[in-house]
């Protein structure tokens, strides 16, 4: 019985530590300027998210190393790092982009009013 009690007690802290990191990550998302990302993405460390994927959970997925559903966004192209014609675009349209930090990674999300 308190085997029981204690697996369930584990799962609560689990969930409770997941909406923590989920909040602190909603809490660390802003939107930036694309050229404050510059030297981030000159040392290969900008992924995009496409949109329609929820940021914040993307984010959460791979602080949590959550390797099937990364996988899978990377195999569909939904998450992947941002192209060189991505950056110009962005760059020449001087684009505002939402964006999380999971060490070492930026996540960066087009706005709807500039993608």
């Amino acid at each position: 019985m308190n085997e029981h009690i204690d697996e369930a007690l584990e799962l609560t802290r689990l969930e409770m530590d997941g909406e923590v990191l989920r909040a602190k990550l909603n809490q660390e998302t802003g939107q930036i300027p694309w050229k404050e990302l510059q030297r981030f993405f000159a040392a290969g460390k900008v992924v995009a998210v496409a949109p329609g994927l929820d940021l914040v959970e993307v984010a959460y997925c791979i602080a949590t190393d959550r390797k099937a559903e990364v996988e899978a966004w990377m195999t569909s192209g939904r998450l992947a790092p941002v192209s060189d014609g991505q950056a110009r675009q962005w760059f020449e349209t001087d684009a505002r982009l939402w964006s999380v930090v999971v060490k070492p990674w930026v996540l960066v999300q087009a706005r709807a009013d500039n993608s």
